[in-house]
């Protein structure tokens, strides 16, 4: 481009004209190129040739002509600040701006507006309230365009209290770009009925709403459900002619995909006429939360069939419907698709992978997604360690969580309520202990969840009287709570007050659930509360709805059986409404075996070989049963029948933790360190505990042999084994906490008692139905075990 100066009086304003049009269309090097030409520059010269290298970002050169400039007004300061303002340039902004006032200039309101708005959008309070300070000096608090930028930066700054304050104070100079901040403010403050009722006053007051008004408006609607008033905002929009606008169309259906009206949002989504992804991923997400997996997916399918942006926010949403969905080769497909578009790097991604795995049982592919991810933080831990609790890998569970702790990651309310509940499972005390620790140091707000399994994990552990004491302290109780203690009471032979926990709980409002009765079924049973047994089973769907299910008839026909009911339990199991399944059956045999009814024990068992056809306890239970009829040819027939299947039975076993070790032992064990100082201690407990008044029950020495060899082998159950090193090895006083893979059986359960009284000892017992806590010759289960 040529540029020709015929003369001074027609080039000047030619000139400025042509470098101001070549300047607003981008075309700076040619508005440079005529500046240094022109013979005659004026303030608007400079200040045009300023303001294009300030908005183009090209500070050093704007910087440079500003030094250069022989006048420099209010005008030429306030264009290079609004450069800086515009490319984020806080430090050199406000030092530019401070160095204003220092030479006389006194900044304008646009000046003033373009720093509020760097403090909104890099949020910086104590600046904005420096500016703040210097507008009511310079009195410009009552310009509308000032208080605007303070209101939309208090806002953004999460001081909504002050911004409300002063959009209070300009009751007749709100237009519509302060309503909108105000609005705005309201719903990100998470105030979504004050950002409503705002909105609404707005309508009121007749002033117009705009693209950026109606988001947020929508976005308050989203939040607490609103949805009528979020379609009357959509008449409004319709009205407005803003129902193209693609910011608004996100918006809407992102609400009503909040309030769970996925038919209207897909009308607004199948009307857009751009394909939006913040509109899909909204889609896709309230999919997702209402349990429309398929029609997730199917969003999904078209997103990548029409080359859309699939982002970090779009591929959780995806992998957490394969977590409900179990569909593994398409969860593999989507994990192959992460790979190539290169966001497995994402640790957002990299968190839904782990708990996608993680929720289809594949700890395998968890581990190794966790393995390889170069930053792992909270949610990752989090994520795999609750994997493995729920999977019942609870060792690998608590494993994990030993190595995130001397990783220096703290934990949160989950993480710390699934390593409580993997402790629950492989009663682990001590470590439960250093958890419940961890939890009180951390500092975190009280949690329901993690309450709720440290009253399950001492309940479980045969903690009874500390799991009290958690529940005690919780202000928030809800049904797993309440359950929670009953079934640990029941558990801990304590059923009498599993059913007065339970009466306080109706007492509370709290309504129990199908495990609750579970719990209290079970709680009657052992503590032979026929009568109330019988009235809560029938209250379960007369007074609250809940259909019996296998585990609540099996209680009652364990509980008819304890009872000498079998004639009853009998009937019971066939007047069943579902099928009987293998505890209920197992539960008949367990109680013919105490009443000594063969005939329907074999009934039972048989049942029961059909059921589990592998499972040695209903081969071994009628095996024992002969044998204690004296049907010894019998019981060598279905030992002779296990063999030929291939069943093997799990051997018994005890184990006791000293020292944080574990030592078991099996029946007649001579494989520990310890040994001979183990057998020559029982000796000294049979001898005593006959002294007592202790006579060995031969009934349970189920192999045919004479009276003294039967008591020989009674002697050295595992059980007894365990409490005899238990004795030996702890201190003077302190409890003996033994665990037994099977159920104790009746003479080693009568020694216990005998033991406990011998030797003054607090003996807990744990076998594969309950706790037993013998104290001073009592158990707790009162012999109903």
């Amino acid at each position: 481009m040529h540029f020709h100066f015929a003369n001074s009086s027609q080039s000047k304003i030619d000139s400025n004209r042509v470098l101001n049009e070549l300047s607003k269309s981008g075309r700076i090097n040619e508005a440079r190129k005529l500046f240094d030409k022109m013979p005659e520059r004026d303030e608007f010269t400079w200040n045009t040739l300023i303001a294009a290298y300030a908005t183009s970002g090209k500070l050093t050169e704007a910087i440079q002509l500003f030094k250069e400039t022989p006048i420099k007004s209010s005008i030429t300061w306030n264009l290079l600040i609004s450069g800086y303002c515009l490319h984020g340039m806080e430090t050199e902004a406000f030092h530019l701006f401070s160095r204003m006032q220092f030479e006389g200039q006194r900044p304008n309101q646009y000046t003033m507006g373009s720093i509020l708005r760097l403090c909104s959008t890099l949020g910086l309070l104590q600046r904005g309230k420096q500016v703040h300070g210097y507008v009511i000096k310079t009195q410009f608090e009552s310009n509308d365009y000032v208080v605007t930028g303070l209101v939309d930066m208090y806002a953004k700054c999460n001081c909504i209290l002050e911004a409300e304050y002063l959009f209070k104070m300009m009751p007749n100079k709100r237009n519509h770009v302060m309503w909108t901040a105000m609005v705005a403010g309201y719903s990100q403050n998470g105030e979504a009925f004050k950002a409503i009722e705002c909105y609404r006053d707005m309508v009121v007051e007749g002033v117009a709403s705009n693209q950026f008004t109606f988001p947020s408006v929508l976005t308050a609607c989203a939040a607490v459900q609103a949805r009528n008033f979020g379609t009357q905002v959509h008449s409004f929009i319709f009205r407005s002619g803003f129902e193209a606008n693609v910011f608004v169309q996100s918006a809407l259906i992102d609400m009503y995909a909040k309030c769970r009206d996925l038919d209207s949002a897909l009308i607004v989504l199948e009307n857009m006429e751009v394909d939006d992804d913040v509109s899909w991923n909204s889609m896709l997400v309230g999919c997702v939360r209402q349990g429309c997996e398929e029609e997730a997916l199917s969003l999904f399918r078209k997103m990548h069939a029409r080359d859309m942006k699939l982002g970090n926010f779009t591929y959780p949403s995806v992998l957490n419907c394969f977590a409900s969905t179990k569909d593994m080769n398409n969860a593999m497909s989507v994990h192959c698709l992460i790979i190539k578009t290169g966001f497995e790097a994402y640790k957002l991604v990299n968190n839904a992978l782990v708990d996608m795995y993680a929720k289809q049982g594949n700890m395998d592919c968890a581990f190794l997604v966790f393995n390889h991810m170069p930053n792992k933080d909270v949610v990752s831990w989090t994520s795999l360690v609750t994997g493995y609790a729920r999977n019942n890998h609870h060792e690998e569970a608590l494993k994990l969580f030993c190595d995130m702790r001397l990783a220096g990651i703290h934990p949160d309310h989950v993480v710390l309520a699934s390593a409580l509940s993997a402790c629950a499972e492989l009663t682990v005390l001590e470590l439960g202990q250093q958890v419940h620790a961890d939890f009180v140091k951390s500092g975190l707000q009280s949690s329901t969840s993690v309450d709720n399994s440290l009253v399950t994990m001492y309940a479980k552990c045969g903690c009874i009287d500390d799991a009290s004491r958690v529940f005690d302290s919780m202000q928030i109780r809800d049904a797993v709570t309440w359950t929670a203690l009953i079934v640990g009471y029941a558990r801990n032979g304590k059923g009498k007050d599993s059913v007065r926990f339970y009466d306080q709980m109706i007492a509370s409002g709290t309504k129990p659930d199908y495990i609750t009765f579970i719990g209290l079924l079970f709680a009657c049973s052992h503590a032979g509360l026929l009568k109330r047994g019988r009235l809560y089973f029938a209250s379960m769907e007369k007074e609250y709805g809940i259909k019996p299910g296998p585990e609540h008839y099996a209680c009652m026909i364990d509980l008819l059986g304890r009872s000498g009911k079998l004639v009853e339990a009998e009937m019971l199991l066939n007047e069943m409404d579902v099928e009987p399944d293998a505890t209920v059956w197992k539960a008949l045999l367990a109680a013919c075996r105490v009443q000594g009814n063969l005939e329907l024990g074999e009934r039972a068992a048989k049942n029961l070989f059909e059921l589990e056809s592998k499972n040695a306890v209903p081969y071994i239970m009628l095996s024992n049963m002969y044998s204690a009829a004296g049907k010894w040819e019998d019981a060598a027939r279905i030992r002779r029948t296990m063999k030929w299947k291939g069943i093997s039975k799990e051997p018994g076993c005890s184990w006791i933790e000293v020292n944080s070790r574990v030592h078991t032992f099996m029946s007649e064990d001579r494989g520990h360190s310890r040994t001979t100082e183990i057998y020559s201690k029982i000796d000294e407990i049979m001898v005593l505990i006959k002294e007592a008044g202790y006579e060995a029950d031969i009934s349970f020495a189920l192999h045919n042999m004479d009276k003294e060899g039967k008591e020989l082998g009674l002697a050295y159950h595992s059980e007894k084994l365990a409490v005899a090193f238990g004795l030996l090895s702890l201190p003077r006083g302190a409890p003996v906490r033994i665990f037994k893979n099977l159920r104790v059986c009746g003479d080693c359960h009568t020694a216990m008692k005998y033991i406990s009284r011998v030797f003054h000892r607090h003996i807990i017992l744990r076998d594969s139905n309950c706790f037993h806590h013998f104290k001073g010759g009592q158990c707790s289960c009162g012999d109903y075990w």
